[in-house]
C-alpha cells in the first residue's frame, strides 16, 4: 500500500507562485498515473490535473491550464505542481491521488490519497 504526503502550501498574494511536492512511500509509483485534486470550504473535491506514469500525458482542469504544470521525478517517488499566476480562487486544500491511468478527472477513480496541503491566496 502506498502513503502519499503533499507539502508545499502556504500563503501567497495574487499573481504569486507556489510548488507543491507529493512524496510516496511504500511503493514505487512509477507504474501509476498520478493526480492533483483539490477542495475548498463547502465545494466539492474538484480535478486539477493528472499526469501518466512516464510523465509524457498531462492533462490539466479548464480552471489552471497555462498557469499549473504537473511533472514527476519517479526516481525520487515525488510528483509536482507547479502553480503561477495564483488567483484567489485558488484558494482550497490540495490533494495528491494515485490513479490507474492518466486522465481520470473523478476522484472516484483514485485508489490513494494524501492527507492534503492548505493553499491560500490572497487578493
Amino acid at each position: 500500500q502506498v502513503q502519499l504526503v503533499e507539502s508545499g502550501g502556504g500563503l501567497v498574494q495574487a499573481g504569486g507562485s507556489l510548488r507543491l511536492s507529493c512524496v510516496a512511500s511504500g511503493r514505487t509509483i512509477s507504474s501509476y498515473a498520478m493526480g492533483w485534486f483539490r477542495q475548498a470550504p463547502g465545494k466539492e473535491r474538484e480535478f486539477v490535473a493528472t499526469i501518466s506514469w512516464s510523465g509524457g500525458d498531462t492533462y490539466y482542469a479548464d480552471s489552471v491550464k497555462g498557469r499549473f504544470t504537473i511533472s514527476r521525478d519517479n526516481a525520487k517517488n515525488t510528483v509536482y505542481l507547479q502553480m503561477n499566476s495564483l488567483k484567489p480562487e485558488d484558494t482550497a486544500v490540495y490533494y495528491c491521488a494515485q490513479g490507474p491511468s492518466a486522465r481520470l478527472t473523478y476522484p472516484r477513480n483514485y485508489a490513494y490519497w494524501g492527507r492534503g496541503t492548505q493553499v491560500t491566496v490572497s487578493s
